[in-house]
């Protein structure tokens, strides 16, 4: 039995840095729809990736070699994700800085200047009354 795309899952486990002693695999019984023969073989592959602690449980397919396959591609997906997600969230801490220390617009700067010199007004008419007592 051929696997689909073997030599692109080796080079996505190089690109990822992970290695298959880091890897480690378990078959277990599985379950849902399969009746008998699900009940009695341990084709579903339960793959650990020990220094990140992700686990990815397989059962495409009736055969293990696929599900060993299937499991390592889907290993490879989340880490790949979860890679994206920790570079999206650094760039997007940058570009909040980056936001925040940029001088106000001249237009926004007088908006503000504008209210502030309303509200100053506003507040020095608030003095106490003096009236006939």
């Amino acid at each position: 039995m051929s696997l689909p795309n073997e030599e692109l899952l080796q080079k996505r486990l190089t690109k990822l840095r992970i290695r298959e002693e880091d890897l480690q695999e378990d078959f277990v019984r599985g379950s849902g729809p399969g009746g008998q023969k699900i009940n009695k073989t341990s084709s579903t592959v339960v793959l650990r990736h020990v220094p990140s602690g992700l686990e990815v449980r397989c059962q495409r397919e009736r055969s293990q070699v696929m599900n060993r396959y299937w499991a390592r591609m889907e290993l490879c997906d989340r880490m790949e994700t979860i890679q994206a997600e920790a570079k999206m969230s650094l760039q997007n801490e940058r570009e909040k800085t980056r936001r925040q220390n940029r001088p106000r617009p001249r237009g926004l700067k007088n908006r503000i200047l504008k209210t502030k010199k309303n509200r100053s007004g506003v507040k020095k008419n608030r003095g106490r009354v003096s009236g006939d007592d």
